[in-house]
């Protein structure tokens, strides 16, 4: 497949020179927003395995404030999602994770084919992360949802904390599996987790693996401050 974006620069070595060109791929409150949920999801994981594995649990002890912070920071959860919604960059990129395009399937197909990737089908996102991010979703309102019914256990009939425990447990493995996952992709793609944390990406990447987008044009510079005029000049 021909690449679109034929500027795309070559890959730099170490000693090559200047790093190359960058675009930008996130905005300041699309990085925070994916920071504030890594470390809510971290710090959930993290009580959740002292909680049910009695090795853990007995080296940590203090059980009731490991259940209060696991608990607030499942309650946290969409806190930082909703608070994003404010940046448009955010809901623009919200709306392209939401919607499948055909080239978005046929990614899945030699994905599921293959078993491997094919960045040439990949717009600014793939449909791996379209799907992780439709999951991720999903899951923190099952969560949160279950979690609140085993809080307050009064409140509802014993079949529904029955049935919420049972979903919240379960849940909860499958999405240990599926975040292991995206740790390891994220671990094998450098550049990737620093579009993430600063926000920009080399242009070669962009070209490499997301072909279809279009990144934004690169900000001008700022022009330099007129020089100081001597006393002489300026009378």
């Amino acid at each position: 497949m021909t690449n679109p974006l034929p500027d795309r620069l070559p890959r730099a070595n170490a000693g090559d020179g200047p790093l190359p060109e960058s675009v930008r791929r996130f905005s300041r409150a699309e990085t925070w927003v994916h920071r504030s949920l890594a470390w809510l999801m971290g710090v959930c994981a993290v009580t959740a395995a002292v909680l049910y594995l009695p090795p853990l649990g007995e080296l940590v002890g203090r059980r009731r404030l490991v259940v209060t912070v696991h608990e607030w920071s499942g309650i946290a959860l969409p806190v930082p999602v909703l608070l994003g919604l404010v940046s448009r960059a955010f809901r623009a990129d919200a709306r392209r994770l939401g919607r499948f395009q055909p080239h978005d399937r046929q990614w899945l197909r030699a994905a599921l084919r293959r078993r491997r990737r094919e960045p040439g089908l990949a717009g600014k996102f793939n449909a791996g992360q379209k799907l992780y991010a439709a999951f991720t979703v999903g899951f923190v309102l099952v969560m949160a949802g279950t979690g609140l019914i085993m809080w307050f256990p009064r409140l509802t009939p014993l079949l529904w904390r029955t049935g919420a425990t049972f979903v919240h447990d379960w849940l909860a493995l499958l999405v240990a599996a599926v975040v292991a996952g995206h740790v390891y992709f994220a671990a094998i793609d450098p550049e990737a987790r620093r579009g993430l944390r600063t926000g920009r990406v080399a242009r070669w990447w962009a070209g490499s693996e997301h072909p279809l987008w279009r990144p934004e044009p690169a900000e001008p510079p700022e022009p330099p401050d007129p020089p100081e005029l001597s006393a002489g000049e300026r009378e």
